[in-house]
């Protein structure tokens, strides 16, 4: 979509000369040991309420952030001159919802089909669209996920509970510090005519990142 072929499975789309980042992979511990050590230090000190801290951490990790990129998806399944200037133009598309700022600069949106799924992945820290999907997860930032998302993206789907048939090809996309991806996920059928709020529950985070389905969708089987 950048004018880059796609990556096959396995494959995925190097940013090693152009991902222009002050943190590398090796520099995430020492940052997580700061960020707890200030935490730590104005807690004791009386500045911040924990509690009052992991509510604002749950609000923007699974509520504000996730339900507007669910917002997003659900106007693109509902209206086709959204989803066209979405896929064509996803900045400005997303930015006419209200949902803009840092992180969220550059997005590209990427369409799911029943012959393509998209992984959104970060391999050197954990580029994510702040706007659209709130603070990323544990496990979008972890070394394991980094690595096998590219090597074994069918794998890690099915960790997550989600198998797609063979003939699916896989395409796994790295964010950068210029680009964010966001994943178009296919309607989950039998949903015609829902309302755009009725549809934007069926939007899950994790089908947005392309490490999931969105609820109802029978193309997935659930993993035993």
């Amino acid at each position: 979509m950048n004018g880059n072929e796609p990556p096959r499975d396995g494959q995925r789309h190097s940013h090693a000369d152009e991902h222009d980042h002050d943190h590398a992979g090796s520099a995430l511990p020492e940052m997580d040991l700061r960020v707890r050590a200030l935490e730590s230090l104005l807690v004791e000190k009386g500045y911040v309420d924990p509690n009052a801290l992991d509510v604002l951490i749950e609000t923007y990790e699974h509520k504000v952030g996730p339900r507007n990129g669910a917002r997003v998806i659900a106007k693109a399944w509902v209206d086709p001159a959204y989803k066209r200037w979405l896929l064509d133009d996803a900045t400005a598309a997303i930015a006419s919802l209200g949902y803009q700022g840092r992180q969220g600069e550059h997005m590209v949106v990427l369409e799911n089909t029943p012959a393509v799924h998209n992984m959104v992945v970060c391999t050197l820290c954990s580029c994510y669209p702040w706007p659209v999907l709130g603070l990323p997860p544990v496990w979008y930032k972890s070394a394991p996920y980094r690595s096998r998302a590219v090597i074994d993206p069918r794998g890690v789907l099915k960790e997550f509970g989600f198998e797609l048939g063979a003939e699916v090809e896989f395409r796994v996309w790295d964010s950068t510090a210029e680009v964010r991806y966001l994943v178009l996920p296919m309607q989950p059928p039998g949903t015609a005519g829902f309302s755009e709020e009725a549809l934007a529950d069926l939007v899950t985070r994790d089908s947005m990142i392309g490490a999931g389905l969105p609820k109802g969708s029978e193309a997935a089987r659930e993993s035993t």
